[in-house]
This record gives C-alpha cells, sequence and structure tokens, in this order.
C-alpha cells in the first residue's frame, strides 16, 4: 500500500512535465487568438497579411501540442515512472502508444466499425437521431492518423504505466548468448511493441464501457451544477499538501468529466481542451460550452490568486514580531508576487497550511466559493494558473465575452476578507506563522545558508548523500525519495530557506522552496553526482 502510495506521487509528478509545456503554449495560442481578433486589435492590424501569416503559424504550433497530449502524457508517465534508463522508456513508450492504437484498429476493423461506418450522415441513415450520432461518432478519433477510440489522455497515461513495468521488470534482462544482443534495455522496446497491441485488442472490448462510467460521473457533475463546482475546486486545495491535486486537475482537464464537444467531426474531451480548441477554432464552440469547460480553469483561481493570497501575506507580516519584520517582508512579498502574476501558490500556502487547519479549511472553502460565483456570472477565463498573465491573456485580451470584470470586482471583495479573517485568527488562535514562531526557531530561520554551504545543509536535512535515492522537483517542490524518513531533519531543512517540509509517504518527502526550486533541485543533483 505504501508502494502504491509512492508511485501515485510519482505519477503526479510525471504528469507536470507535458502540463508545463502546455501551460506555456496555451498562453501563445491566447496571445495569438487576441492578435488575431480585430475586436482587440482593430481591422487594420488584422488585415497585415504578414504579421498574421505569423501569428497563424504560431497558433498552428500550439494546436499540434494539444492535439498530440496522449503521446505526450504516455512518454512523460513511462520516463518519469522508469527505475533507470529513462530514454529507453520514453522510447520504448512511443513505440508503445502506436502499439496499442493499431490493435484499437485492428479491433475495430474486425467489427466493421470504420470512419464510414461512424459518420453521423451513415448513422442517421440507419434510422439514429442527429444527436445520438454524433455522440456516438464522438467516440472515435484519428490518432497519428490511425482510426481508433478516443481515450485521450486515459489512453496516454495507460501506455505510460504499462511500458514503465514492462521496463522496470525486463531492462536488465539477460538473454541466451545466441541472442544477447537483443538482452537489457534492448529487450524493452521489444517486449513493447508484442505486448501493447495485444492490450489495445483488450481495450477496444473494455473502453466503451469505461467510457460511460466516465460519462456518467461527468453529467453527474454537469447535472449537480454549481455544487460539483465548489466540491472540485474545494477538493483541489485541500489536497494541496499531498501532492495529489495534479490527478484530480488533468481528470478534469483532459478527460469527459471536464465536458465532450465536437469541432470538425473530432471529438474534444476535457475543460483545458475544450477551452483551447475554442481559442484555435474561433466561432466553432458557443460560448455556453466554453463556460462549461472553464467552470474548471484559471477564472476560479484569480480572485484568490491575484488578491486574497497576496492579502493573507500581508496579513502574516503584519501579525510578525518587530524584529523578524525584515526576514519576513522578504519572504511574503516573494510569495505574493508568485501568487499575483503566475498563480504559483504553494510559497504561501505553505505558511499556513501545516500550522493553522483553519487557515487551511478556510482559504479551500473561499476558494470553491470564487469558482462557483465566477461560474454564475458566466465568466469564460480558461488556462491552468490564475494569476495576473491568464487574467489579461485570456480575459482582458479575450474580450467583453469573458466576463472579466468579475473577477476583479470579486477579487477587490476578497482582499480584505483574507487579510482580516487571516489577521484575526493568527492573533487569536497564536498561530506561529513565518516570524512568530519560538524564539529558537526564529534564530535559525533568520540567516539561511547561501550558496554551495546551502546545497550541502539541504542534503544533511535530508539524512546525507547515503540516504537519498532519487531527486526531482515540481513546480515549487523538492521531490525527494530517501531510504529511511527518521533521518530527515526538518530544523535544518528550513534554515535553508524552505517553506515547509510535508513527509507524503514512507520513503517520499517534499521541500517547498517556491518558483527558484529547479535551481535548488539542480544544485543539489551536481554536490550528489561530485560535479559541484
Amino acid at each position: 500500500m505504501i508502494k502504491l502510495g509512492s508511485k501515485i506521487h510519482d505519477l503526479g509528478k510525471a504528469l507536470m512535465t507535458p502540463i508545463s509545456v502546455i501551460a506555456a503554449a496555451g498562453i501563445f495560442l491566447g496571445l495569438a487568438a487576441a492578435l488575431q481578433n480585430p475586436a482587440v486589435t482593430g481591422e487594420a492590424f488584422a488585415e497585415i497579411k504578414s504579421l498574421q501569416l505569423v501569428i497563424g503559424f504560431i497558433r498552428q504550433v500550439s494546436g499540434a501540442l494539444f492535439a498530440n497530449l496522449p503521446l505526450f502524457f504516455a512518454v512523460a508517465t513511462a520516463m518519469g515512472l522508469a527505475n533507470a534508463e529513462k530514454a529507453t522508456a520514453a522510447f520504448s513508450a512511443v513505440i508503445g502508444f502506436v502499439g496499442l492504437h493499431v490493435g484499437v484498429n485492428y479491433s475495430l476493423l474486425a467489427q466493421n466499425i470504420t470512419p464510414d461506418t461512424i459518420s453521423v450522415a451513415h448513422l442517421t441513415a440507419q434510422g439514429m437521431s442527429q444527436s445520438e450520432a454524433m455522440i456516438y461518432a464522438a467516440e472515435f478519433t484519428q490518432t497519428l492518423g490511425i482510426f481508433t477510440y478516443n481515450m485521450s489522455v486515459l489512453g496516454g497515461v495507460l501506455v505510460g504505466l504499462i511500458t514503465m513495468w514492462l521496463h522496470n521488470r525486463f531492462y536488465t534482462i539477460t538473454l541466451p548468448t545466441a541472442i544477447a544482443f537483443f538482452g537489457g534495455r534492448r529487450f524493452v522496446p521489444i517486449i513493447t511493441v508484442l505486448v501493447l497491441p495485444i492490450v489495445g485488442v483488450l481495450m477496444s472490448l473494455v473502453w466503451p464501457t469505461i467510457a460511460e462510467g466516465i460519462q456518467w460521473v461527468g453529467e453527474l457533475i454537469g447535472r449537480t451544477g454549481e455544487i460539483g463546482t465548489f466540491i472540485y475546486a474545494t477538493s483541489e486545495r485541500l489536497l494541496i499538501p499531498t501532492g495529489l491535486h495534479h490527478i484530480i486537475n488533468e481528470t478534469v482537464r483532459f478527460t469527459p468529466i471536464g465536458g465532450v464537444t465536437t469541432v470538425d467531426n473530432q471529438s474534444i474531451v476535457g475543460a483545458l481542451n475544450i477551452f483551447n480548441a475554442s481559442l484555435a477554432n474561433p466561432g466553432a464552440i458557443t460560448d455556453t460550452v466554453t463556460q462549461q469547460a472553464t467552470r474548471f480553469l484559471a477564472q476560479g483561481k484569480i480572485p484568490v490568486m491575484m488578491f486574497g493570497l497576496p492579502a493573507a501575506a500581508l496579513a502574516m507580516y503584519h501579525c510578525a514580531r518587530p524584529e523578524h519584520k525584515g526576514r519576513v517582508k522578504a519572504l511574503m512579498l516573494a510569495g505574493a508576487l508568485a501568487s499575483f502574476t503566475t498563480g504559483i501558490t504553494e510559497p504561501l500556502e505553505f505558511c499556513f497550511i501545516f500550522v493553522s487547519p483553519v487557515l487551511y479549511v478556510l482559504h479551500a472553502v473561499l476558494t470553491g466559493v470564487s469558482f462557483v460565483l465566477m461560474q454564475m456570472f458566466h465568466v469564460m477565463i480558461g488556462n491552468v494558473q490564475g494569476g495576473a498573465i491568464d487574467f489579461l491573456i485570456f480575459g482582458v485580451l479575450g474580450g467583453a465575452k469573458t466576463h472579466w470584470w468579475y473577477p476583479l470586482i470579486l477579487g477587490i471583495i476578497y482582499a480584505p476578507i483574507y487579510y482580516f479573517s487571516f489577521r484575526w485568527v493568527i492573533l487569536r488562535m497564536q498561530i506561529k506563522t513565518p516570524g512568530r514562531e519560538d524564539e529558537n526557531d526564529a534564530e535559525e530561520r533568520a540567516k539561511p545558508a547561501e550558496g554551495n554551504q546551502k546545497t550541502k545543509e539541504i542534503i544533511l536535512g535530508l539524512g546525507g548523500e547515503g540516504n537519498i535515492s532519487q531527486v526531482d522537483c515540481c513546480f515549487t517542490r523538492l521531490r525527494v525519495k530517501v531510504k529511511d524518513m527518521s533521518q530527515v531533519q526538518d530544523d535544518k531543512l528550513l534554515k535553508t530557506g524552505a517553506m515547509g517540509v510535508k513527509r507524503v509517504t514512507d520513503n517520499d518527502v517534499h521541500v517547498i522552496y517556491g518558483p527558484q526550486v529547479e535551481q535548488v533541485a539542480n544544485l543539489v543533483k551536481a554536490e550528489l553526482s561530485g560535479i559541484s
């Protein structure tokens, strides 16, 4: 059970690689859509052919990334979960992805299910209603030119998981001398190309049932309306300390639970996919459908991340002891700027969620309420982060139809709510937010180590080189696998500038450093490998 929990955390970490790429691609797509909108740039700009050709090129590149997300998820999953020889795992995942869909395609053709027989025209001619025909046809798609079931990123993650298992099981295999050349890592793509097509055939038999189950969950969330939105948003914040919020996010962003629609006879599944398809194909998706998708996206985060959490940071600064205000000011300012501009909130959230369950739950509930209100006001702002960048590009530049002023109005209301509620709880309940710790703890954190010494202190805090099995990171967390969790010393790690330490399993520990965590991870890896 512990090993399963560790693998789930590893999966969440692996999924962040394609997410980070498409988040950036989404920004480019949003800018391109705004620049090609005469209502934003004017008719004269829209008629400059050379510029419009460049902008169109950007949209094509961004659109291609979104169209191939399942493949990216397959590669990222296999590569992220492989024990070693990750390049071989990634290569095998590509082979496995093609093999799976070839297997599905072969099974469909054997059942006389072809692009012609599932076309809306053919189905309506057989007596099916127009709406029923469109829903049925949406279950299929062309993936890398292969006619197959539309399994979206779930198919990609499945391929990645199976490939990972095959890779970890066989990459060290030794074969008889006559065929020894095909042993070891060379055996992985071979076994993958044998297994995944068979899995594809089996998936073609069970996928309709799985799809019905997912569709039922999606319809349930749709029927519950604002309640479903509140449950999603509140749960997502409550899962932040565990790192499992990535899983629930990807579920609504890339599966039918987040919505289903059709563009040019191709089904689009998932809230983020629908929003990006609306940018890439203006007018092809109605605003009503897009709004139903964006209720799971950035719009609900904007009032919290641009206004609420920065106000909470100000409250924590004002509540700090006078002698510690200088240190706390730097910490709060960095966290508030990250939250306001990019929507990266963990540096601030980890300043209070472990020391005050009251503030933690209050923050989660206020986030849920924000999502619900944005849905009620028919706001239509997508992407994944929720900071000022998303607000400007997908809100203001998106025009009046996005109703971008509602997040702004709610944010202005949320700022004093967060400030006064945080200040009251901190002072009333004597919460040990930064600058209010015990004197010994405060002295230890006052002057964090710097440079190479900081890297060495991090390694010592993790129990030393011999206790560290693997080092990686996501947006804000240093993710480390250790052999003995009892050797991890929180006080040493906090002295290095960490905002918090979270033990997620018996062998997985997350140390929160904020947006600069990539540099921290690289320095730690270099120190461990003797490069520094």
